[in-house]
């Protein structure tokens, strides 16, 4: 997979860095087109921070090796699930915590998932903005 980029939060239930990532052919479709391919995966896996003084300034935040959490949109242009309750809108949702990796605790996608999704509802769902990898050549 390849890294698209980076969000920190620094406050809050979902504090944390969150990088996400996506696979090499949904990056070059993503350029040629500006959408997402059908069955492209979006992983944004959040990880615990924390901060010290370094030479390049105080209060420097980092990530450390313990994971919060991984969100996961699967692209699904055909609408194949119409009846399950964690696909819609033209996507797969998905929510994995490290105590259980192979357990989806998303129970619906509307309720758990979308709300934070609203703001960017006409780009697809998704906030492009802080991926670089997807304009890059």
């Amino acid at each position: 997979m390849v890294h698209l980029g980076s969000w920190f939060v620094p406050e809050g239930g979902a504090s944390g860095f969150h990088d996400v990532y996506t696979e090499n052919t949904s990056v070059a479709v993503f350029r040629k087109t500006g959408k997402f391919p059908d069955g492209a995966t979006l992983v944004k896996e959040l990880r615990v921070s924390k901060s010290d003084n370094y030479t390049t300034g105080s209060g420097v935040s980092y990530a450390t090796k313990d994971i919060k959490q991984w969100f996961v949109m699967i692209k699904d242009t055909k609408g194949r699930f119409v009846d399950n309750p964690l696909w819609g809108d033209g996507w797969g949702w998905a929510l994995y915590k490290p105590d259980d990796r192979s357990k989806n605790v998303a129970t619906n996608y509307k309720t758990d998932c979308q709300s934070c999704h609203l703001p960017v509802k006409d780009k697809d769902w998704v906030y492009t903005e802080a991926y670089p990898t997807l304009s890059l050549e």
